[in-house]
């Protein structure tokens, strides 16, 4: 039978910072979308994507709304997921892996990001957060 621990206060402090690393590439990542609507709304269409202006929406919604959620620590666990779940779907759609050494890296970039947002998903966010008070 398996044992459960508490987290202790490094281990949370670990997992603030983690949120706090983490969402310092989804946030400005969004906010940079909701300004240049028209250029993303253009990438997404280069890419082949149908309803572009709709995936840039939801592009803004999870990289600024759901990197704010995750900053705060608040719904972690389904936060992180979504989180994860789009950043795999942004590495297949737009880092042709194949396409060169600067794509190869993107894409695996991206499945690393995602990986930590699993982590996310799996243990919460720790007690400093939104989701512990």
């Amino acid at each position: 039978m398996a044992t459960t621990t508490t987290p202790n206060s490094a281990q949370d402090l670990q997992a603030l910072i983690g949120r706090i690393l983490v969402a310092t590439l989804f946030i400005p990542a969004g906010f940079g979308k909701l300004m240049g609507f028209s250029g993303t709304v253009g990438y997404i269409t280069s890419a082949g994507l149908p309803l572009p202006e709709i995936a840039a929406v939801i592009a803004i919604v999870v990289e600024l709304g759901l990197g704010i959620a995750l900053l705060v620590g608040f719904k972690t666990r389904l936060v992180s997921l979504i989180m994860a779940i789009f950043t795999v779907a942004t590495a297949l759609f737009f880092h042709k892996f194949w396409a060169d050494a600067t794509q190869n890296i993107q894409f695996f970039k991206n499945m690393a990001i995602a990986g930590g947002l699993l982590s996310f998903a799996a243990f919460g966010a720790g007690r400093f957060s939104i989701d512990k008070r």
